[in-house]
C-alpha cells in the first residue's frame, strides 16, 4: 500500500471553506433586517454539526437529541435567573450540563440498534420534557423561564433587539466549535468512528474499543448541543418547554439529512436551506406552507444522493469526467 492510501483526511482549509465563512460574515453586512433570522440559523447550525457527529459519523441515529439542546439552554437561563449573566461562563456551563447527562444516557443508547436507539433517544427526550415541565417552581413550566438577563459579551457588547450582537456572537461560537468538531472527524478517532458507522463487528478485531470511542463521541456531541441550548438561552433571553420538544429533534434530522449527513457542512447548508424555506414559504403561505417543504424534501431524497451537498460534489465530479 502507498503512503498516499494510508494518509488521514487532509485537515488544511480549502478555499471554498474560507469563501464559506466570509460569506457568513458578509451576510451581517448584507441583511441587516434579518440578523435575528441569522442568528437563529447559526445557532440551529451549530446543533445540527452535532447531531452529524454521532450521526453521519458514528452512525448513532436519534430523534432526541434535543434532551441534550434544552439541559444546556436551562442550565444558562437558569444561571442568569440568579444573577450570573456573564455570557462566556455560561456557555461553559450549559456545555458541561449537556456532557453530563449525555455521558450519563450514552451506556443506554451505545448498546442498542438503530431502532432501539431511536426509542431511547427518543423517550430520554420525553422524560426531561416532562421533568422540565413537573419542575415549574425552577423551569417556569408551561410559561417558560422568563427573567434571563444577560451581560454584555466581553464587558462590551450588549444585546439587543436588532440581533447584531447575537449575530456576531453565535457565528463566533459557530466557528469555535466548528473548528474542534472537524478536527474531530480528520482525527485517527473520526476514522475509527466512520469505520465503526461502515461496519460495527469488524472494528473490535482491529483493536478498536467500540463502546468506549461511541461514548466519547456521543458526550462530544451532547456537550456541543447543550452549548447551543445555552446560545439560544443567552439570545432570546428565554426558554420555553419547546426547547426539549419532539418536533425540534425531527426537525433536525430533517436538516442535517437534507444537507447531507456525513460532511459537517451539510449540516450547515441543510439547516440555512430547510429555515430560509420555512420563513418565506410560511410567510406566503401560512397554512399550506408545509406542503412546498415537504416537497423539497421528497426532491432532494430522490435525486440528490447524499443530500444537497452530495449532489453538488456529483456534479462537480461530472464536469471533471468531462473535461477530461
Amino acid at each position: 500500500m502507498s503512503a498516499a492510501g494510508t494518509q488521514l483526511p487532509a485537515d488544511r482549509w480549502r478555499a471554498i471553506e474560507i469563501v464559506f465563512w466570509v460569506v457568513a460574515l458578509a451576510a451581517f453586512f448584507v441583511f441587516p433586517t434579518h440578523r435575528v433570522l441569522g442568528s437563529q440559523i447559526l445557532i440551529t447550525g451549530l446543533f445540527a454539526v452535532t447531531l452529524d457527529l454521532i450521526l453521519g459519523y458514528a452512525g448513532i441515529v436519534s430523534l432526541g437529541h434535543a434532551a441534550f439542546f434544552g439541559v444546556g439552554a436551562y442550565a444558562a437561563g437558569i444561571l442568569a435567573v440568579h444573577g450570573w449573566g456573564e455570557p462566556l461562563s455560561g456557555l461553559v456551563v450549559a456545555g458541561a450540563a449537556g456532557a453530563i447527562v449525555g455521558y450519563a444516557t450514552s451506556f443506554l443508547v451505545v448498546r442498542g440498534t438503530d431502532l432501539a436507539r431511536l426509542m431511547v433517544t427518543l423517550g430520554i427526550g420525553l422524560m426531561l420534557f416532562e421533568a422540565a415541565n413537573q419542575a415549574s417552581f425552577v423551569t417556569g413550566g408551561a410559561d417558560g423561564l422568563s427573567g434571563v438577563t444577560m451581560w454584555k459579551v466581553l464587558g462590551l457588547f450588549s444585546f439587543d433587539l436588532t440581533g447584531s450582537t447575537a449575530y456576531l456572537y453565535s457565528l463566533a461560537v459557530l466557528f469555535v466549535l466548528f473548528v474542534i468538531a472537524r478536527r474531530i472527524v480528520n482525527s485517527p478517532f473520526g476514522l475509527s468512528l466512520r469505520g465503526i458507522r461502515e461496519n460495527v463487528r469488524r472494528m473490535p478485531a482491529i483493536g478498536s474499543p467500540v463502546a468506549r470511542r461511541l461514548i466519547a463521541i456521543y458526550t462530544v456531541s451532547a456537550a456541543m448541543a447543550g452549548v447551543a441550548g445555552g446560545l439560544l438561552a443567552q439570545t432570546t433571553q428565554f426558554v420555553g418547554l419547546d426547547v426539549f420538544g419532539f418536533p425540534r429533534s425531527a426537525d433536525l434530522m430533517i436538516m442535517v439529512v437534507l444537507g447531507g449527513a456525513g460532511r459537517l457542512y451539510g449540516a450547515l447548508v441543510g439547516t440555512t436551506v430547510f429555515m430560509v424555506a420555512h420563513h418565506y414559504l410560511s410567510d406566503l403561505n401560512p397554512i399550506y406552507w408545509q406542503f412546498w417543504l415537504g416537497l423539497l424534501l421528497v426532491v432532494v431524497v430522490l435525486f440528490a444522493r447524499g443530500g444537497i451537498l452530495g449532489a453538488l460534489e456529483s456534479i462537480r465530479d461530472r464536469m471533471k469526467g468531462t473535461r477530461s
